[in-house]
């Protein structure tokens, strides 16, 4: 049975078990009792009827069959391009997104109360818990206190916490190509339209960041330390600017005098 494996990253050897996944994705379901942000409709399920055919078991049909209705950006989970604030038809996710393996930091991080009374993930906060010899390929950050209303809460209207712009310009600035984080957006839920921290961390349009993406409404439970993951970020084929998502971390343990032989590419 599998049960180790190791993998470099910048010329240190780390150990995982591919057998311990911790899934840090919310469950699209229907209903309002899920996670919902900019007033997106809640995920509905129908049952599809062609004649005598009754696409459910329990209805007496032979399959379970239906349409799924749901807004990536509102609903769940989901992970995005720079197509999200892009007029290019052709900047989409499946195109995006040819990667799937990241080497990733793990951070928690308080929010700071504004004078407008916004609360915002100041870059200061983020940078201090992290190494700039040693960065990751991907920062997964989670906002403290981690309540377990984030996995149902409604967000719509009530101006969520959000980024720093200032944030966002340091991990393009450093190489940081993937952002995931536990909150509906990088940006306030009404800033006019500026989308500061979007248009940083994808240096849009003067140097666009192509593979870069940003991944929202997370949940990383208490148990889960900060700390060095690889994440598998996994997305559905849609061709569209962001898909429903779901990252999986696997944790990962410095191995000394170990040859590893898998390598991360970087």
């Amino acid at each position: 049975m599998l049960s180790a494996a190791t993998l470099t990253f910048r010329n240190r050897t780390y150990q995982f078990n591919p057998l311990q996944p911790l899934d840090i994705s919310l469950p699209l379901a229907p209903g309002l009792d899920n996670v919902n942000c900019f007033w997106a409709e809640p995920v509905q399920i129908e049952t599809i009827r062609v004649g005598d055919y009754v696409g459910s078991v329990a209805l007496g049909g032979s399959t379970n069959y239906q349409r799924v209705h749901l807004t990536p950006h509102g609903n769940g989970t989901h992970t995005e391009c720079y197509g999200h604030i892009s007029p290019d038809p052709a900047a989409t996710l499946d195109k995006c997104l040819n990667r799937f393996l990241f080497v990733a930091q793990l951070v928690s991080v308080t929010p700071q109360p504004q004078d407008n009374g916004d609360l915002v993930v100041m870059a200061q906060d983020v940078l201090s818990k992290l190494s700039l010899e040693n960065l990751p390929e991907a920062l997964v950050l989670r906002t403290l206190p981690n309540s377990l209303e984030k996995r149902t809460a409604h967000y719509s209207g009530t101006n969520p916490t959000y980024l720093e712009p200032a944030l966002a310009e340091f991990l393009a600035a450093n190489g940081i190509e993937h952002l995931l984080l536990d909150l509906p957006s990088v940006d306030r839920e009404e800033d006019g339209g500026q989308l500061l921290a979007h248009h940083a961390f994808w240096q849009y349009p003067a140097n666009t960041r192509v593979h870069a993406t940003i991944t929202e409404l997370i949940f990383v439970p208490d148990a889960v330390e900060d700390g060095w993951y690889l994440l598998n970020l996994q997305v559905t084929s849609l061709v569209l600017d962001a898909s429903p998502s779901k990252p999986v971390l696997y944790a990962l343990r410095p191995v000394e005098g170990t040859v590893s032989f898998v390598e991360a590419p970087h």
